[in-house]
C-alpha cells in the first residue's frame, strides 16, 4: 500500500497529484493530540524548576539586574518569599503553549517522517542514523513554529520585580506584540541559531529512545512496535534524556542568554567567548542540576502520557475504521491497483 502512495495512487493520484502528496497518507493527528497532552502535563507539573534553571543560566556575576541564589532550594524559598506562589510560576502561560505545541508537532512530524521512511511498516527497523535525520528534520519545523513562544516564555521567567518598565510584559500576547514592535522579527528569533545547534539535543534523545525500545523488544522477541509498560517507558525516557541534557546542555545556557533583554550580546559567538572568558567551562552548565531535575521527570511524564494517548486513540481510530473486508476497503484497493 505505502508503495502505491509513492508512487502515485490512491487519492493523491485520483486528484492529479501523482503522489507529489502521498506523504500525507502518514499524516496522523493522533500524534499531535498526544503530544500536546504531555508536555502540557509536564509543564503544568514542573514550571517552578524550569524558572529556576533560566534564572541560574543568565547569571553571569555581571549583570545587577538578575537575581543571585545559593542554591536549588534558596532559589525556590528566595521567589516564593519575594514574589509569592504566583513568582513560581511566572512564564507558565507561554510555556504551556510552547511545550504543548512543540511537543505536539515534534511528535507529529517526527512520526510522519518516520513512517514515510518506513514505507507505512512500524515494524520495520530504521537505524540510529535514520532515527537521528527524522528527529533533527522534526526539530528544525518545531523550532521554526515555537521559538518566539520560547522568546517570550523566557523573558516573562526573568521578570523579578513588580515595578513596570519598558522590559516588562503583562503577559504571553502582550510580550509578543511588545518584542514585535520594538525588536521585530529578529527579536522574536532571538536564539534561533543555538536552538538549532539544540536540534542534535532532540535527534539524541529520539535516537537513544527509539533504539533502546527497538532492542528491548527485539531481545524479547516482539515486533519493535510492541507495546511497552508504563514502567519501561519511563525508565527508557529518563535515560535517554540523561544522556542527551548531558551532552548538549550549554546550547540551551547560550540561548537563554540572547533571550535574555537584561543581557547584550553582539551574537551567539560573542555570547560564547564572553562566558569562556569570564565563567570558564563552568559557565556553560550553570543551571544543570535543576534542569536535570525538571527535564527527567518532565519527559518521563512527556513521554508516558504522549505513548499512552497516542495508542489509545490510534486504536480509537482503527476501530471505527471500515472492516478490511468491506466495499469500501476494496474500492480503495482496487483503485490503488
Amino acid at each position: 500500500m505505502a508503495t502505491a502512495l509513492k508512487g502515485g495512487g490512491g487519492a493523491a493520484a485520483a486528484g492529479g497529484a501523482k503522489g507529489k502528496f502521498a506523504w500525507l497518507a502518514h499524516v496522523k493527528y493522533e500524534h499531535l493530540m498526544a503530544g500536546v497532552s504531555g508536555g502540557v502535563t509536564s509543564t503544568l507539573l514542573l514550571h517552578p524548576l524550569d524558572l529556576i534553571k533560566i534564572r541560574f543560566a543568565v547569571n553571569d556575576g555581571r549583570t545587577a539586574a538578575v537575581p543571585q541564589y545559593r542554591g536549588l532550594t534558596g532559589a525556590f524559598l528566595t521567589i516564593f518569599r519575594q514574589e509569592g506562589f504566583r513568582g513560581l510560576y511566572k512564564g507558565v502561560t507561554p510555556n504551556i503553549w510552547g511545550s504543548g505545541s512543540a511537543w505536539g508537532f515534534y511528535f507529529l512530524f517526527y512520526n510522519t517522517i518516520k513512517t514515510w521512511i518506513q514505507d507505512g511498516n512500524s515494524a520495520q527497523p530504521l537505524g540510529p542514523a535514520l532515527h537521528m535525520l527524522a528527529a533533527a528534520e522534526a526539530g528544525v519545523l518545531t523550532l521554526a513554529m515555537t521559538n518566539p513562544i520560547w522568546v517570550v516564555k523566557t523573558r516573562l521567567c526573568l521578570q523579578c520585580s513588580e515595578r513596570p518598565s519598558a522590559h516588562s510584559y503583562a503577559g504571553m500576547v502582550d510580550g509578543l506584540k511588545k518584542i514585535y514592535r520594538t525588536e521585530g522579527v529578529r527579536g522574536l528569533y532571538s536564539g534561533f541559531v543555538p536552538g538549532m545547534l539544540g536540534v542534535s539535543h532532540g535527534a539524541l534523545q529520539f535516537m537513544t529512545y527509539e533504539e533502546m525500545k527497538n532492542r528491548y523488544n527485539q531481545n524479547r522477541k516482539r515486533p519493535i512496535d510492541a507495546k511497552l509498560t508504563t514502567v519501561e517507558y519511563l525508565t527508557f525516557a529518563a535515560v535517554s534524556k540523561l544522556i542527551a541534557a548531558a551532552a548538549t546542555y550549554p546550547y540551551q545556557v547560550i540561548r537563554a542568554r540572547l533571550q535574555d533583554h537584561n543581557h547584550r550580546y553582539k551574537g551567539t559567538w560573542d555570547c560564547v567567548k564572553l562566558t569562556w572568558r569570564y565563567e570558564s567551562w563552568r559557565g556553560f552548565y550553570k543551571g544543570l542540576g535543576p534542569n536535570l531535575l525538571r527535564v527527567t521527570p518532565a519527559t518521563m511524564v512527556t513521554f508516558v502520557t504522549y505513548e499512552n494517548v497516542s495508542r489509545y486513540l490510534l486504536d480509537l481510530g482503527k476501530a471505527g475504521a471500515p472492516a478490511p473486508g468491506s466495499a469500501t476497503s476494496s474500492s480503495s484497493s482496487s483503485s490503488s491497483k
